[in-house]
Protein backbone atom coordinates (compact mmCIF):
# COMPACT_ATOMS: atom_id res chain seq x y z
CA UNK A 1 0.00 0.00 0.00
CA UNK A 2 2.67 2.27 0.80
CA UNK A 3 4.50 1.94 -2.26
CA UNK A 4 1.41 2.39 -4.09
CA UNK A 5 0.17 5.78 -2.83
CA UNK A 6 4.24 7.21 -2.81
CA UNK A 7 3.74 5.99 -6.70
CA UNK A 8 0.60 8.21 -6.82
CA UNK A 9 1.64 11.13 -5.05
CA UNK A 10 4.84 11.23 -7.04
CA UNK A 11 3.88 10.56 -10.54
CA UNK A 12 1.01 13.49 -10.12
CA UNK A 13 -0.61 16.27 -9.05
CA UNK A 14 -3.61 17.48 -7.24
CA UNK A 15 -5.25 18.41 -10.71
CA UNK A 16 -5.66 15.08 -11.99
CA UNK A 17 -5.19 11.58 -10.65
CA UNK A 18 -6.03 9.10 -13.49
CA UNK A 19 -8.82 6.46 -12.64
CA UNK A 20 -6.78 3.33 -12.44
CA UNK A 21 -4.40 5.17 -10.04
CA UNK A 22 -7.78 6.33 -7.83
CA UNK A 23 -8.93 2.72 -8.07
CA UNK A 24 -5.72 1.04 -6.87
CA UNK A 25 -5.40 3.92 -4.38
CA UNK A 26 -8.61 2.44 -2.91
CA UNK A 27 -8.33 -0.75 -2.95
CA UNK A 28 -4.56 -0.36 -1.22
CA UNK A 29 -6.69 1.41 1.78
CA UNK A 30 -8.98 -0.49 1.88
CA UNK A 31 -11.70 1.46 2.12
CA UNK A 32 -15.39 0.84 2.26
CA UNK A 33 -16.36 4.68 1.15
CA UNK A 34 -15.20 6.23 -1.91
CA UNK A 35 -12.17 8.36 -3.00
CA UNK A 36 -12.98 11.11 -5.69
CA UNK A 37 -10.40 13.28 -7.98
CA UNK A 38 -9.96 15.55 -11.17
CA UNK A 39 -12.76 18.22 -11.64
CA UNK A 40 -15.03 16.54 -8.86
CA UNK A 41 -12.82 17.74 -5.84
CA UNK A 42 -13.26 21.36 -6.91
CA UNK A 43 -15.96 21.43 -4.35
CA UNK A 44 -13.09 20.54 -1.97
CA UNK A 45 -10.98 23.14 -3.28
CA UNK A 46 -13.22 25.97 -2.09
CA UNK A 47 -15.51 27.20 1.29
CA UNK A 48 -18.39 29.46 1.93
CA UNK A 49 -15.99 31.98 2.62
CA UNK A 50 -14.72 32.46 -1.11
CA UNK A 51 -11.56 34.07 -0.45
CA UNK A 52 -8.95 31.13 -0.97
CA UNK A 53 -8.92 28.12 -3.22
CA UNK A 54 -6.33 24.61 -3.57
CA UNK A 55 -6.17 21.50 -5.22
CA UNK A 56 -6.41 18.81 -2.87
CA UNK A 57 -5.20 15.23 -4.08
CA UNK A 58 -8.55 13.13 -3.67
CA UNK A 59 -11.66 13.59 -1.78
CA UNK A 60 -12.37 10.95 0.16
CA UNK A 61 -15.99 9.89 1.80
CA UNK A 62 -16.02 7.78 4.06
CA UNK A 63 -18.09 5.17 5.24
CA UNK A 64 -16.99 5.81 9.05
CA UNK A 65 -14.32 6.25 11.48
CA UNK A 66 -12.61 3.07 10.26
CA UNK A 67 -11.69 4.42 6.83
CA UNK A 68 -11.18 7.77 7.96
CA UNK A 69 -8.51 6.34 10.71
CA UNK A 70 -6.97 4.71 7.82
CA UNK A 71 -6.45 7.74 5.55
CA UNK A 72 -4.44 9.70 8.14
CA UNK A 73 -2.58 6.20 8.87
CA UNK A 74 -2.29 6.35 4.91
CA UNK A 75 -0.55 10.05 5.33
CA UNK A 76 1.27 9.52 8.28
CA UNK A 77 3.10 6.61 6.23
CA UNK A 78 4.42 9.65 3.94
CA UNK A 79 6.68 12.68 4.05
CA UNK A 80 4.17 15.14 3.13
CA UNK A 81 0.55 14.61 2.96
CA UNK A 82 -1.80 15.92 4.82
CA UNK A 83 -5.81 15.29 6.15
CA UNK A 84 -8.25 17.91 6.55
CA UNK A 85 -11.89 16.92 7.54
CA UNK A 86 -14.69 18.92 5.94
CA UNK A 87 -18.12 19.39 7.10
CA UNK A 88 -20.45 21.13 5.18
CA UNK A 89 -18.27 23.56 3.84
CA UNK A 90 -18.79 26.74 5.90
CA UNK A 91 -15.31 27.81 6.74
CA UNK A 92 -14.12 31.16 5.67
CA UNK A 93 -10.75 31.14 5.71
CA UNK A 94 -9.71 27.91 3.73
CA UNK A 95 -9.70 26.29 6.91
CA UNK A 96 -10.86 22.92 5.68
CA UNK A 97 -8.38 22.65 2.77
CA UNK A 98 -5.79 20.50 2.09
CA UNK A 99 -3.57 22.11 -0.70
CA UNK A 100 -2.38 18.57 -2.28
CA UNK A 101 -3.76 16.60 0.47
CA UNK A 102 -6.85 14.55 1.39
CA UNK A 103 -10.02 16.32 2.21
CA UNK A 104 -12.68 13.94 4.21
CA UNK A 105 -15.72 14.60 3.46
CA UNK A 106 -17.40 14.03 6.89
CA UNK A 107 -21.48 14.10 5.33
CA UNK A 108 -20.97 10.96 4.14
CA UNK A 109 -20.71 9.38 7.74
CA UNK A 110 -23.87 12.01 8.99
CA UNK A 111 -25.89 8.31 9.63
CA UNK A 112 -23.70 6.52 11.42
CA UNK A 113 -25.08 7.77 15.13
CA UNK A 114 -28.02 8.21 16.02
CA UNK A 115 -28.92 6.90 19.71
CA UNK A 116 -30.67 8.56 22.39
CA UNK A 117 -29.29 7.57 26.14
CA UNK A 118 -30.52 8.58 29.48
CA UNK A 119 -27.91 8.22 32.11
CA UNK A 120 -28.98 9.14 35.78
CA UNK A 121 -32.04 10.67 34.90
CA UNK A 122 -30.41 12.94 31.93
CA UNK A 123 -31.05 12.70 28.20
CA UNK A 124 -28.35 12.79 25.54
CA UNK A 125 -27.91 12.22 22.16
CA UNK A 126 -24.97 10.43 20.21
CA UNK A 127 -24.50 11.94 16.84
CA UNK A 128 -22.21 11.48 13.80
CA UNK A 129 -19.75 14.26 13.43
CA UNK A 130 -20.66 14.66 9.58
CA UNK A 131 -24.12 15.07 11.15
CA UNK A 132 -25.94 18.84 10.56
CA UNK A 133 -27.28 20.25 13.55
CA UNK A 134 -30.68 21.05 11.64
CA UNK A 135 -31.42 17.51 11.12
CA UNK A 136 -30.29 16.87 14.95
CA UNK A 137 -32.76 19.73 16.13
CA UNK A 138 -35.61 17.67 13.59
CA UNK A 139 -35.00 14.01 14.74
CA UNK A 140 -34.79 14.79 18.23
CA UNK A 141 -37.91 17.31 18.26
CA UNK A 142 -40.02 15.35 16.07
CA UNK A 143 -38.87 11.65 17.58
CA UNK A 144 -38.44 12.39 21.30
CA UNK A 145 -39.67 15.86 22.11
CA UNK A 146 -36.50 16.67 23.13
CA UNK A 147 -33.42 19.17 22.06
CA UNK A 148 -30.05 20.24 22.07
CA UNK A 149 -29.43 23.19 24.89
CA UNK A 150 -27.01 25.16 22.73
CA UNK A 151 -26.96 26.19 19.28
CA UNK A 152 -25.64 28.32 16.07
CA UNK A 153 -27.79 30.77 14.67
CA UNK A 154 -26.82 28.58 11.68
CA UNK A 155 -27.41 24.76 11.90
CA UNK A 156 -26.57 23.77 8.21
CA UNK A 157 -23.54 22.55 10.31
CA UNK A 158 -21.67 19.85 11.49
CA UNK A 159 -21.65 18.80 14.76
CA UNK A 160 -17.71 18.05 14.83
CA UNK A 161 -17.26 21.32 12.73
CA UNK A 162 -18.93 23.90 15.54
CA UNK A 163 -17.36 21.44 18.17
CA UNK A 164 -14.23 22.34 16.56
CA UNK A 165 -14.48 25.75 16.96
CA UNK A 166 -17.24 26.57 19.83
CA UNK A 167 -20.78 27.00 18.98
CA UNK A 168 -22.14 29.93 19.69
CA UNK A 169 -25.63 31.54 19.49
CA UNK A 170 -28.42 32.87 22.11
CA UNK A 171 -28.71 30.21 24.77
CA UNK A 172 -24.78 30.44 24.91
CA UNK A 173 -25.60 33.11 27.96
CA UNK A 174 -27.51 30.04 30.31
CA UNK A 175 -25.66 26.88 28.78
CA UNK A 176 -22.48 28.15 27.71
CA UNK A 177 -21.45 27.22 23.65
CA UNK A 178 -21.95 24.21 22.44
CA UNK A 179 -18.22 22.66 23.49
CA UNK A 180 -20.05 22.98 27.12
CA UNK A 181 -22.77 20.61 25.88
CA UNK A 182 -21.44 17.84 25.37
CA UNK A 183 -19.91 14.60 27.63
CA UNK A 184 -18.29 12.12 25.24
CA UNK A 185 -16.59 12.62 21.99
CA UNK A 186 -15.00 9.74 19.62
CA UNK A 187 -12.03 10.94 18.05
CA UNK A 188 -9.72 10.16 14.93
CA UNK A 189 -5.97 11.58 15.86
CA UNK A 190 -3.43 12.75 13.97
CA UNK A 191 -1.48 9.08 14.83
CA UNK A 192 -4.52 7.66 13.15
CA UNK A 193 -5.58 6.13 16.61
CA UNK A 194 -9.40 5.82 17.39
CA UNK A 195 -10.12 7.16 20.39
CA UNK A 196 -13.08 7.51 23.10
CA UNK A 197 -12.32 10.36 25.18
CA UNK A 198 -14.39 12.43 27.97
CA UNK A 199 -13.96 14.40 31.48
CA UNK A 200 -12.60 11.51 32.87
CA UNK A 201 -11.38 9.48 30.15
CA UNK A 202 -8.78 10.61 27.88
CA UNK A 203 -9.77 14.29 28.83
CA UNK A 204 -6.43 16.10 27.59
CA UNK A 205 -7.72 14.89 23.77
CA UNK A 206 -11.67 15.61 24.65
CA UNK A 207 -10.83 19.05 26.01
CA UNK A 208 -8.27 19.72 23.52
CA UNK A 209 -10.72 18.46 20.57
CA UNK A 210 -13.12 20.70 21.79
CA UNK A 211 -12.44 23.78 20.18
CA UNK A 212 -9.45 22.70 18.54
CA UNK A 213 -9.75 24.16 15.16
CA UNK A 214 -9.28 20.24 14.12
CA UNK A 215 -5.79 20.80 14.76
CA UNK A 216 -5.65 17.59 17.18
CA UNK A 217 -8.31 15.03 15.79
CA UNK A 218 -11.34 14.83 13.44
CA UNK A 219 -14.77 14.38 15.68
CA UNK A 220 -16.50 11.59 14.24
CA UNK A 221 -19.07 11.16 17.12
CA UNK A 222 -20.45 13.30 19.99
CA UNK A 223 -22.63 12.72 23.06
CA UNK A 224 -24.71 15.79 23.22
CA UNK A 225 -26.99 17.09 26.41
CA UNK A 226 -30.66 17.26 25.71
CA UNK A 227 -33.39 19.19 27.56
CA UNK A 228 -37.61 18.64 26.59
CA UNK A 229 -38.14 20.94 23.61
CA UNK A 230 -41.00 23.38 23.59
CA UNK A 231 -43.40 24.02 21.26
CA UNK A 232 -43.46 27.69 20.46
CA UNK A 233 -41.12 30.70 21.38
CA UNK A 234 -42.40 34.40 21.59
CA UNK A 235 -39.52 36.31 19.38
CA UNK A 236 -38.83 40.09 20.40
CA UNK A 237 -36.93 42.46 19.38
CA UNK A 238 -36.67 45.99 20.61
CA UNK A 239 -34.51 49.42 19.00
CA UNK A 240 -32.26 51.58 20.98
CA UNK A 241 -30.72 54.75 20.18
CA UNK A 242 -27.58 54.70 22.62
CA UNK A 243 -25.06 51.64 23.17
CA UNK A 244 -24.53 51.82 26.87
CA UNK A 245 -28.14 51.31 27.11
CA UNK A 246 -28.31 48.68 24.82
CA UNK A 247 -25.42 47.14 26.99
CA UNK A 248 -26.59 47.87 30.02
CA UNK A 249 -30.14 46.21 29.32
CA UNK A 250 -28.10 43.29 27.10
CA UNK A 251 -26.12 42.59 30.14
CA UNK A 252 -29.26 42.60 32.93
CA UNK A 253 -30.41 39.69 30.88
CA UNK A 254 -27.50 37.74 30.52
CA UNK A 255 -26.82 37.29 34.55
CA UNK A 256 -30.68 36.93 35.47
CA UNK A 257 -31.53 33.51 36.90
CA UNK A 258 -33.34 30.89 34.87
CA UNK A 259 -37.07 31.75 34.73
CA UNK A 260 -36.09 35.18 35.42
CA UNK A 261 -35.19 36.28 32.25
CA UNK A 262 -35.81 35.45 28.44
CA UNK A 263 -34.60 32.02 27.07
CA UNK A 264 -32.69 33.84 23.63
CA UNK A 265 -30.66 36.70 23.95
CA UNK A 266 -28.66 38.69 20.91
CA UNK A 267 -28.31 41.86 19.30
CA UNK A 268 -27.24 43.48 16.22
CA UNK A 269 -25.85 47.09 15.09
CA UNK A 270 -27.92 48.72 12.00
CA UNK A 271 -27.42 51.51 10.10
CA UNK A 272 -29.90 54.40 10.85
CA UNK A 273 -30.96 55.08 7.47
CA UNK A 274 -33.71 53.43 4.93
CA UNK A 275 -30.69 51.19 3.22
CA UNK A 276 -33.03 48.08 2.98
CA UNK A 277 -30.53 45.52 3.61
CA UNK A 278 -28.51 47.59 6.48
CA UNK A 279 -31.02 49.90 8.19
CA UNK A 280 -34.12 50.17 9.43
CA UNK A 281 -36.04 48.05 7.10
CA UNK A 282 -33.64 44.86 8.36
CA UNK A 283 -35.43 44.97 11.98
CA UNK A 284 -39.17 43.66 11.81
CA UNK A 285 -39.92 40.08 12.03
CA UNK A 286 -42.62 40.02 9.63
CA UNK A 287 -43.44 41.42 6.20
CA UNK A 288 -46.61 43.44 7.98
CA UNK A 289 -44.60 44.75 10.51
CA UNK A 290 -43.33 48.49 9.95
CA UNK A 291 -40.29 50.08 11.21
CA UNK A 292 -41.39 53.71 11.79
CA UNK A 293 -38.42 56.51 11.44
CA UNK A 294 -40.51 58.85 12.97
CA UNK A 295 -40.77 57.49 16.55
CA UNK A 296 -36.29 58.02 16.52
CA UNK A 297 -34.67 60.64 19.12
CA UNK A 298 -33.31 63.70 16.58
CA UNK A 299 -30.34 63.18 18.83
CA UNK A 300 -29.76 59.49 17.84
CA UNK A 301 -26.29 58.49 15.64
CA UNK A 302 -25.32 57.37 12.49
CA UNK A 303 -26.41 53.63 14.25
CA UNK A 304 -28.59 52.01 15.90
CA UNK A 305 -29.14 49.18 18.37
CA UNK A 306 -31.84 46.28 18.28
CA UNK A 307 -31.67 43.64 21.21
CA UNK A 308 -33.22 40.27 20.29
CA UNK A 309 -34.75 38.53 22.38
CA UNK A 310 -36.83 34.98 22.92
CA UNK A 311 -38.98 32.98 25.33
CA UNK A 312 -40.34 29.28 25.16
CA UNK A 313 -43.55 28.03 26.19
CA UNK A 314 -45.80 25.19 25.64
CA UNK A 315 -48.97 24.84 23.37
CA UNK A 316 -50.70 25.01 26.86
CA UNK A 317 -49.84 28.02 28.36
CA UNK A 318 -52.57 30.60 28.29
CA UNK A 319 -51.57 33.47 25.75
CA UNK A 320 -52.48 35.89 28.75
CA UNK A 321 -49.96 33.87 30.89
CA UNK A 322 -47.07 34.59 28.13
CA UNK A 323 -47.92 38.02 27.35
CA UNK A 324 -47.36 38.64 31.42
CA UNK A 325 -44.34 37.21 31.44
CA UNK A 326 -42.93 38.81 28.21
CA UNK A 327 -44.59 42.27 29.78
CA UNK A 328 -42.69 41.51 33.32
CA UNK A 329 -39.44 40.93 31.51
CA UNK A 330 -39.58 44.34 28.86
CA UNK A 331 -40.95 46.49 31.22
CA UNK A 332 -37.23 46.79 33.46
CA UNK A 333 -35.63 47.89 29.91
CA UNK A 334 -34.93 51.39 28.23
CA UNK A 335 -36.11 50.71 24.63
CA UNK A 336 -38.00 52.77 22.70
CA UNK A 337 -41.35 51.68 23.50
CA UNK A 338 -42.90 52.14 19.54
CA UNK A 339 -40.44 50.35 18.30
CA UNK A 340 -40.90 46.88 19.05
CA UNK A 341 -41.42 44.03 17.28
CA UNK A 342 -43.17 40.96 18.07
CA UNK A 343 -43.87 37.26 16.58
CA UNK A 344 -45.14 33.43 17.78
CA UNK A 345 -43.41 31.09 15.78
CA UNK A 346 -42.59 27.16 16.74
CA UNK A 347 -39.55 26.19 18.63
CA UNK A 348 -38.01 24.60 15.46
CA UNK A 349 -39.00 27.61 12.87
CA UNK A 350 -37.17 29.25 15.35
CA UNK A 351 -34.29 27.62 15.25
CA UNK A 352 -34.06 27.34 11.56
CA UNK A 353 -34.71 30.96 11.14
CA UNK A 354 -31.79 31.75 8.96
CA UNK A 355 -32.90 28.99 6.76
CA UNK A 356 -35.06 31.45 4.96
CA UNK A 357 -31.95 33.96 4.65
CA UNK A 358 -30.11 31.25 2.90
CA UNK A 359 -32.61 30.25 0.45
CA UNK A 360 -33.28 34.39 -0.07
CA UNK A 361 -29.63 34.78 -0.45
CA UNK A 362 -29.35 31.48 -2.99
CA UNK A 363 -32.34 32.59 -5.10
CA UNK A 364 -30.89 36.55 -5.48
CA UNK A 365 -27.02 34.94 -6.19
CA UNK A 366 -25.57 36.11 -3.24
CA UNK A 367 -24.89 32.73 -1.27
CA UNK A 368 -22.14 31.94 -4.01
CA UNK A 369 -20.21 35.01 -4.00
CA UNK A 370 -17.49 35.61 -1.37
CA UNK A 371 -17.99 36.06 2.35
CA UNK A 372 -15.61 38.04 3.76
CA UNK A 373 -16.44 37.40 7.53
CA UNK A 374 -15.10 38.87 10.68
CA UNK A 375 -15.75 37.08 13.97
CA UNK A 376 -14.62 38.70 17.08
CA UNK A 377 -14.99 37.91 21.40
CA UNK A 378 -14.12 41.39 23.23
CA UNK A 379 -13.90 41.94 26.33
CA UNK A 380 -16.75 44.09 28.53
CA UNK A 381 -13.47 46.54 28.95
CA UNK A 382 -13.48 47.53 25.52
CA UNK A 383 -16.43 47.09 23.79
CA UNK A 384 -17.35 50.85 24.25
CA UNK A 385 -14.31 51.80 22.78
CA UNK A 386 -14.72 49.30 19.71
CA UNK A 387 -18.41 50.53 19.30
CA UNK A 388 -17.64 54.42 19.36
CA UNK A 389 -14.55 53.76 15.85
CA UNK A 390 -15.78 50.67 14.66
CA UNK A 391 -19.16 50.42 14.24
CA UNK A 392 -20.29 54.49 14.40
CA UNK A 393 -17.79 55.16 12.37
CA UNK A 394 -15.75 52.26 10.12
CA UNK A 395 -19.00 50.22 9.68
CA UNK A 396 -21.45 52.97 10.07
CA UNK A 397 -23.41 52.06 6.74
CA UNK A 398 -23.21 48.79 7.18
CA UNK A 399 -21.54 45.32 5.91
CA UNK A 400 -23.78 44.28 3.50
CA UNK A 401 -25.49 41.54 6.31
CA UNK A 402 -25.75 41.21 10.06
CA UNK A 403 -23.56 43.00 12.47
CA UNK A 404 -24.21 40.71 15.30
CA UNK A 405 -23.55 42.01 19.16
CA UNK A 406 -24.20 40.14 22.71
CA UNK A 407 -22.89 39.59 25.68
CA UNK A 408 -21.61 35.95 27.03
CA UNK A 409 -20.81 35.01 30.13
CA UNK A 410 -16.99 33.20 30.94
CA UNK A 411 -17.97 31.60 33.29
CA UNK A 412 -20.42 28.98 31.31
CA UNK A 413 -17.17 28.02 29.33
CA UNK A 414 -15.00 25.42 30.23
CA UNK A 415 -10.77 26.50 30.19
CA UNK A 416 -9.93 23.05 30.05
CA UNK A 417 -10.93 23.46 25.88
CA UNK A 418 -8.61 25.06 23.27
CA UNK A 419 -11.15 28.04 22.89
CA UNK A 420 -9.19 31.15 24.01
CA UNK A 421 -11.50 34.18 25.27
CA UNK A 422 -10.59 37.71 26.30
CA UNK A 423 -10.41 38.65 30.14
CA UNK A 424 -13.47 39.28 32.58
CA UNK A 425 -16.64 37.67 33.11
CA UNK A 426 -18.61 39.50 30.73
CA UNK A 427 -17.59 39.54 26.92
CA UNK A 428 -19.19 40.21 23.67
CA UNK A 429 -19.19 38.49 20.54
CA UNK A 430 -19.05 40.40 17.23
CA UNK A 431 -19.74 39.16 13.99
CA UNK A 432 -19.77 41.32 10.76
CA UNK A 433 -21.32 38.28 8.42
CA UNK A 434 -20.89 40.27 5.06
CA UNK A 435 -22.98 39.60 1.43
CA UNK A 436 -20.88 40.89 -0.80
CA UNK A 437 -23.07 42.71 -3.40
CA UNK A 438 -21.80 43.95 -6.99
CA UNK A 439 -19.33 46.76 -6.45
CA UNK A 440 -17.49 47.10 -4.06
CA UNK A 441 -14.52 44.56 -4.07
CA UNK A 442 -13.94 41.61 -1.82
CA UNK A 443 -10.34 42.74 -1.21
CA UNK A 444 -11.51 46.28 -0.48
CA UNK A 445 -13.50 44.72 2.27
CA UNK A 446 -10.92 42.30 3.42
CA UNK A 447 -9.15 44.89 3.40
CA UNK A 448 -11.28 46.51 6.06
CA UNK A 449 -11.29 43.35 8.22
CA UNK A 450 -7.60 43.98 8.38
CA UNK A 451 -8.09 47.88 9.72
CA UNK A 452 -10.49 46.78 12.07
CA UNK A 453 -7.94 44.04 13.65
CA UNK A 454 -5.33 46.81 12.98
CA UNK A 455 -6.81 49.21 15.06
CA UNK A 456 -7.93 47.08 17.67
CA UNK A 457 -4.36 46.24 18.35
CA UNK A 458 -2.92 49.78 18.45
CA UNK A 459 -5.88 50.77 21.11
CA UNK A 460 -4.86 47.28 23.12
CA UNK A 461 -8.08 46.40 23.20
CA UNK A 462 -8.89 43.14 25.33
CA UNK A 463 -10.09 40.78 22.09
CA UNK A 464 -9.75 37.40 20.51
CA UNK A 465 -11.01 36.35 17.01
CA UNK A 466 -13.76 33.50 16.54
CA UNK A 467 -13.09 31.11 13.73
CA UNK A 468 -9.69 32.53 14.19
CA UNK A 469 -7.43 32.50 10.88
CA UNK A 470 -3.97 33.61 10.65
CA UNK A 471 -0.88 33.43 8.43
CA UNK A 472 2.44 32.59 10.90
CA UNK A 473 2.69 30.86 14.16
CA UNK A 474 4.03 34.15 15.60
CA UNK A 475 0.33 35.49 15.39
CA UNK A 476 -0.69 31.87 16.52
CA UNK A 477 1.03 32.17 19.95
CA UNK A 478 -0.16 35.92 20.27
CA UNK A 479 -3.53 34.66 20.11
CA UNK A 480 -3.36 31.78 22.05
CA UNK A 481 -1.10 33.89 24.78
CA UNK A 482 -0.07 31.81 28.05
CA UNK A 483 -2.38 28.50 26.74
CA UNK A 484 0.40 28.38 23.49
CA UNK A 485 2.52 25.72 25.43
CA UNK A 486 -0.57 23.70 26.30
CA UNK A 487 -1.99 23.44 23.25
CA UNK A 488 1.82 22.77 21.57
CA UNK A 489 1.90 19.92 24.41
CA UNK A 490 -1.44 18.64 22.85
CA UNK A 491 -0.76 19.14 19.08
CA UNK A 492 2.69 17.02 19.79
CA UNK A 493 0.65 13.99 21.68
CA UNK A 494 -1.81 13.57 18.96
CA UNK A 495 -0.52 14.57 15.34
CA UNK A 496 3.04 14.71 16.28
CA UNK A 497 3.64 14.96 12.01
CA UNK A 498 1.06 18.07 12.00
CA UNK A 499 -0.83 15.79 9.37
CA UNK A 500 -4.22 17.46 10.14
CA UNK A 501 -5.73 20.76 8.96
CA UNK A 502 -3.08 21.93 7.17
CA UNK A 503 -5.40 25.44 6.15
CA UNK A 504 -5.17 26.42 9.50
CA UNK A 505 -1.53 27.91 8.85
CA UNK A 506 -0.52 26.54 12.35
CA UNK A 507 2.17 23.71 11.93
CA UNK A 508 4.49 22.54 8.95
CA UNK A 509 3.94 19.33 8.39
CA UNK A 510 6.85 17.17 9.46
CA UNK A 511 9.23 15.14 7.08
CA UNK A 512 9.54 12.11 9.43
CA UNK A 513 7.84 8.96 8.73
CA UNK A 514 5.84 6.69 10.65
CA UNK A 515 7.44 3.22 10.64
Amino acid sequence: MIACLGRIVQDTDADSIPDDDVSTLSESLDLQGTIESGGITDVAGKDFGGLYSVKPLALIKPSGTEDIARVVNAASRTSHLTVAARGNGHSINGQAMADGGFVIDMRSTEENHFKPLTIDGSHYIDVSGGALWEDVLKRCVSMFRLAPRSWTDYLSLTVGGTLSNAGVSGQAFRFGPQTSNVTELEVVTGKGEITVCSETQNSELFFGALGGLGQLGIITRARVKLQPAPDMVRWIRVVYTEFEEFTRDAEFLVTQEEGESFDYVEGFVFSNSDDPINGWPSVPLDPDHEFNPAYIPQTAGSVLYCLEVALHYRNSDRPSTVDTAVSRLLERLGFIQRLKFELNVSYVEFLLRVKQVEEHAKANGNWDRPHPWLNIFISKSSIVDFDRTVFRKMLKDGVGGPMLIYPLLRSKWDSRTSVVLPEGEIFYIVALLRFVPKGPTVEKLVAQNHEIIKWCNKEGLDFKLYLPHYQSKEDWKRHFGNQWTRFVERKTSFDPMAILAPGQNFFKRTHIIKP
